[in-house]
């Protein structure tokens, strides 16, 4: 049961608040999921536009920027894979990236058509000030957890990240097979 000590609270598909009695039947865990998954997305977003000092870095940016700090220089290949692009988008993420001063571009030594993709110290500075922030604010929101529901929060998101991934990024022969490292895993620290 999805319990909140007196009653369960569910949302239904219809996007009606139903407030349930603990006597009466669960809810479908399937809509549990998509409608937190909703409200999640909601709630990310609700943080972007009012988390004080969250918004150092967009999204994207952040995300390419600690995709590089873990993995290394990059082509545009290559950080499109890890980040689930396609080249097109990510070169467009690039371009603007480095019209910031964010990353820089450097001819590949091995084909000088191709650019090799690298963060620079400037887009690592706010990289770190966007991660510190988001964790003083994930810190606040979440004080008074447990430490092992941080646990658990934590490797729920990194095991829903990973199923996404593997549905969305790799293909059917891949996904029969255990999960090659990913940049989720360059992303965490060891163990999580």
């Amino acid at each position: 049961m999805y319990d909140t000590g007196i009653q369960s609270v569910w949302y239904r598909w219809f996007g009606e608040l139903t407030v349930t009695s603990d006597t009466a039947a669960e809810p479908d865990t399937l809509d549990v999921i998509e409608v937190a998954t909703a409200m999640l997305m909601r709630n990310f977003e609700l943080l972007r536009r009012r988390g004080t000092g969250v918004g150092e870095l967009d999204r994207a940016d952040y995300l390419l920027l600690r995709t590089l700090s873990a993995i290394g220089p990059s082509d545009i290949v290559g950080l499109a894979a890890a980040l689930g692009l396609d080249p097109s988008t990510a070169g467009r993420q690039v371009s603007a990236m480095a019209a910031k001063g964010l990353i820089e571009r450097n001819p590949s030594p091995t084909d000088k058509r191709r650019s090799v993709i690298s963060p620079t110290k400037t887009g690592l500075a706010r990289m770190r000030t966007t991660r510190t922030a988001r964790r003083r604010l994930a810190g606040e929101m979440l004080a008074d957890w447990p430490e092992a529901d941080l646990r658990t929060l934590g490797e729920m998101f990194t095991r829903y990240n990973r199923t996404v991934a593997a549905h969305f990024l790799l293909g059917e022969d891949e996904r029969s097979e255990p999960p090659a490292a990913t940049v989720l895993d360059a992303l965490l620290p060891a163990g999580s």
